[in-house]
């Protein structure tokens, strides 16, 4: 429907003169037809595209820039015209609390007003505590066609040419930032809905059911055993940061918040995504981390040889200390946490052939003193090189998970959903935002290190012992040392 001329396109609509269309308009407009599965085509055969055209797409930040060197900047929040009527409650210029109704209208762009990259992600991370997404779409997709008369009998041309480039790059984020929300059959029929209504036709109902919808597949799912082992630390410690921003990648940010959903009080009598927490890349990943734990311990228990048991120790410190170093601070932490596991700190004899100091210099690293004080300083210095960094390899920020994962869920219960007056305490997602955003940067990125295919397939089929196993090991590479031992090892042996 749009016919090439020359270096440019040519746009039909009733114009002096071939109007030249914008790459940025049409890859941004070639997304939403690929996500909404439509060909979107108005009233009398003239493009939606076109109309949009004669208009320049609001301009946002870009993800990164929503970050400072201390992380996440909500920048400040200007209210639009209507805010002061509408329930937002602003300190120093931030938003600090609002009614649910006031933040779903604040997120909706008008012709003069498009939201803050920092509110649209903060507020979508969070408003599935209150509301499912598919209902939120639902009403900003009511609220649009009533303030914007998008279903007048005529369609205002000027009206669409303000308001529809800002609707579609909002729908453009949420769907970037947010993939998962749009497997939902709902999801798909309220995305479609509001394109239909923007730009309705009867031409394109009977293309409708043909389509495919992008967001309907899955994505690809993720592998439940990743384990690791190869002769050079440096090389385990890449092949590792492989895994890790592999796994990482599949975590969705509302991960975070679902898995942590509480029944609202002021809302149905159910917890949004009651039925089904959606957290299943997030479980995958901490069972990651705890089956490298066990993975470490097992190679260091299975040699029957005390030198060859001492070998693997130090090959594992000599792993952690360049995964330290890449800034792959789960894989540390779980290396550490296998060495410090009881079946391994038991074997003394073994342990007395180790140089230990590079590992208790890592064990500083990642002490838990002070709510693990030295790893947040690494962690900040790391997010400092990530963010002036003019590679990929300074870039890998990598943050201990299960540390993570503590944090928002002293943040999520340590400050209430909403305030006393009902409105949500907004500041409280800002903080949220903050968190999970670094979180999102930095799983971005792509991995500088040479993937070995040999090691991965390595990484995915190495057995590892049980928690029994483990202790049978060691109990057979060093004797029981006490009556417990003994009558423990009795039972592992004869169970």
């Amino acid at each position: 429907f749009i016919q090439a001329h020359g270096s440019g396109r040519i746009c039909p609509l009733d114009c002096k003169g071939p109007k030249i269309v914008c790459n940025n308009c049409i890859l941004l407009f070639h997304k939403i037809q690929k996500k909404a599965g439509d060909n979107i085509i108005t009233r009398g055969g003239e493009t939606f595209l076109c109309l949009l055209l004669q208009e320049g797409m609001p301009q946002t930040l870009s993800s990164a820039s929503m970050f400072t060197p201390c992380g996440f900047s909500p920048h400040h929040l200007h209210p639009s015209k209507d805010d002061d009527k509408g329930g937002l409650i602003f300190q120093d210029g931030n938003l600090t609390s609002a009614s649910l109704d006031a933040l779903i209208q604040h997120l909706i762009p008008t012709a003069d007003y498009y939201p803050e990259k920092a509110y649209i992600f903060t507020f979508l991370l969070s408003s599935r505590l209150f509301i499912e997404p598919h209902e939120l779409l639902s009403r900003v997709c009511h609220k649009c066609i009533e303030q914007q008369q998008l279903d007048d009998p005529v369609l205002d041309k000027a009206r669409i040419r303000k308001f529809g480039p800002k609707i579609l790059q909002l729908l453009t984020e949420w769907t970037e930032t947010f993939p998962y929300d749009f497997q939902e059959e709902k999801m798909i029929g309220c995305l479609k809905d509001i394109i239909h209504r923007i730009a309705p036709c009867d031409e394109i109902n009977a293309a409708v059911s043909d389509k495919v919808v992008a967001f309907k597949s899955k994505p690809p799912s993720i592998q439940r055993e990743m384990l690791s082992v190869c002769s050079d630390p440096y090389t385990l410690a890449q092949q590792l940061t492989h895994v890790e921003l592999e796994r990482l990648s599949h975590i969705g940010p509302e991960e975070f918040v679902q898995a942590f959903v509480h029944k609202d009080p002021l809302e149905s009598t159910k917890p949004c995504f009651s039925e089904q927490k959606k957290t299943s890349n997030l479980e995958a990943y901490v069972k990651w981390f705890n089956r490298l734990c066990y993975l470490v311990a097992t190679e260091i228990c299975m040699p029957a040889k005390k030198k060859q048991r001492a070998q693997v120790i130090e090959f594992f410190i000599d792993v952690a200390r360049e995964c330290f170093n890449i800034g792959n601070f789960n894989s540390l932490m779980a290396i550490i946490s296998g060495m410090n596991m009881s079946p391994v700190s038991r074997l003394k004899k073994t342990w007395s052939k180790v140089k230990t100091a590079k590992f208790f210099i890592l064990e500083h690293q990642m002490d838990p003193t002070g709510n693990f004080y030295n790893y947040r300083t690494a962690l900040r210095g790391a997010a400092h090189r990530s963010l002036t960094a003019h590679s990929n390899r300074e870039k890998i920020v990598i943050p201990f998970f299960s540390l993570l994962i503590k944090d928002i869920y002293f943040l999520n219960e340590g400050c209430a959903n909403r305030l006393p007056n009902g409105h949500v305490n907004f500041e409280k997602f800002l903080e949220l935002a903050k968190q999970v955003g670094e979180f999102i940067t930095w799983k971005q990125v792509e991995c500088p290190f040479e993937q070995d295919d040999n090691i991965i397939h390595y990484l995915h089929t190495a057995p590892i012992f049980t928690e029994d196993g483990l202790y049978l090991a060691s109990y057979e590479s060093e004797s029981p040392e006490n009556q417990t031992e003994k009558e423990r090892w009795k039972t592992l042996r004869y169970c």
